[in-house]
Formats: structure tokens, sequence, C-alpha cells
């Protein structure tokens, strides 16, 4: 169920139940990377459902440090929430069944249109010829059977702050799959898992805006943030160190401040520029 106008994203109480409420396990996601395990989360008469991710469970990378996933994910929520976006859902630290990691409210999202043939998703694939004029080419490929088609993102400023999101997180794995249409109109990103590394690793599906400028609004945001980064006492300076290193933060801080000063979006002539698989 989407949540009711006192468990919005803004409320301190969805948090409270994440962080506190007792957890019940209710099944787990087959086929991600890393344990990713379905529970109820209740605190009193309130229950939310949510994901679990055990640092217990993540799969060591060759490029991201052992055991720092949860933290990223945690921090990656932190920046969105500071920028007043709600891009992703809220996520907490916390212990659980199988130890200490993160915990993310679930996000509840339409059933497929599969009755309506010509629906695409937020992204997704279509034949070459046939892209809508609301959606944005990405990349063209062949399929299986060696059709043409084309790699499609909505031209949808929901979608466009998630992609600028991606370029001050430095998001390494934005998949078709992780953007979700929740029940409630607003669009939500998930698994932000190998994020924020100091070295460029932007990798991402949504690269129909690239080498466009960023609205002006989005980099009015992104000034705020850059106050918040760069003032000591803030929650958010306090807190990002504990969840990353601090040579992470201070390259955080350095996208944040040079999309201000050039607010424009990066170039997707790059080796890898797309997460493989896409979905």
């Amino acid at each position: 169920m989407p949540p009711t106008a006192a468990e919005s994203e803004s409320s301190p109480d969805i948090a409270e139940i994440l962080r506190t409420g007792e957890m019940e396990l209710i099944g787990q996601i087959r086929g991600a990377s890393n344990a990713t395990l379905v529970c109820e989360a209740s605190l009193g008469e309130h229950s939310l459902r949510c994901v679990y991710k055990p640092v217990r469970g993540e799969q060591p990378l060759w490029d991201f440090p052992d055991g720092t996933l949860a933290g990223r994910e945690i921090a990656s929520f932190r920046i969105s929430d500071a920028l007043g976006w709600s891009v992703i859902p809220t996520t907490v630290f916390r212990d659980g069944q199988f130890g200490p990691g993160m915990v993310q409210r679930w996000i509840d999202t339409p059933e497929p249109a599969d009755t309506v043939p010509e629906h695409l998703d937020l992204v997704d694939l279509c034949p070459t010829a046939m892209v809508p004029e609301n959606f944005r080419r990405v990349i063209d490929a062949y399929d299986a059977r060696g059709e043409e088609v084309t790699l499609v993102h909505a031209d949808d400023p929901r979608l466009q702050r998630m992609a600028v999101l991606d370029v001050v997180i430095n998001n390494a794995d934005r998949k078709g799959g992780h953007v979700l249409e929740g029940l409630d109109g607003q669009v939500y990103g998930v698994d932000h898992g190998i994020c924020l590394h100091s070295e460029d690793k932007l990798r991402t599906v949504l690269w129909g805006w690239a080498d466009e400028p960023v609205p002006a609004h989005l980099v009015a945001d992104i000034e705020t943030l850059l106050v918040e980064l760069t003032t000591a006492d803030s929650a958010l300076a306090r807190d990002l160190p504990m969840l990353v290193t601090p040579t992470e933060v201070a390259a955080l801080a350095l996208r944040a401040r040079e999309l201000v000063e050039n607010p424009v979006m990066p170039s997707a002539d790059r080796s890898r520029p797309i997460p493989w698989p896409a979905f």
C-alpha cells in the first residue's frame, strides 16, 4: 500500500519504524548480486514493508572496499534528502536477523500494463523505428533475433532529477530496473551500493540529457547541498565521513561545486557508460 499523508517520505515516523521496529522476514529477492531480503518492520500499530541488505551478504568488488555498500546506500539517501528531491526511499542502518545492514522502505509499483502493448516503462527497449516523441534515445543495439532496438527513457523531469543526482553521487550502477514508479506518482531510485567513489565511475541508462544544461532549480538545490557539505557543524558534514571515506566526501563536494560552476550534464563519451546488464 502507498504511504498515507502521515507516512510521507518527510515524516520521521518512517525512519523510526525502519530503525527500531521489529523486523519479520517474509521473502528474498532472487537474482540480486547481494543478499536482499524483504521484511515487515512493525512498531506499535504501524508497519512498513522494507528491504534489508545485511553487510555479511555483500559480494566483494574489486574497485570498492569490502563491507561498505550499506554505508554508501545510506549516504546516497542522506544526500538525496538534503537536496530535497526524495529520489531515494528512506534508508537507515540497523541490526537485523543476519547482522547489521541497510534497511530501506519498500516501494509498491503499478502492475505491468500487459493489456497495452505499446506501453513503455520509464526505461525500456523499443524498435528503433518506433521511439515515441516523449522518449529520449540512449543507444541503438540488436536484440536476440537480430532486430534493431533502442534503449530509451522517458523525457520526464522526475527522471532528469534522478540523472542529476547520479552525477552528484557518482552512481556506477543506474540500471533500468533500479528506476521505480511508485503508486504515489513519485519516481524512486534504488540500489545505491556502488556510489560515491572518489574516481569517476558514472554508469547509467539515463544518458538522454548528456551535454545539456542542468535546470536552474536543480542547480540551486545543489548549491544548498554544497553549503551543508562545507559547513562543519551541519549534520550531513558530520555524518557522511562515518558512512564513506573523507576522500570520497571531498570528491562529492568537488562534483557538486563543478556542477554549480558549470551546470552541464557530463558526456556519455566514455569507455563504459552503461552498466551491464542494463536492466
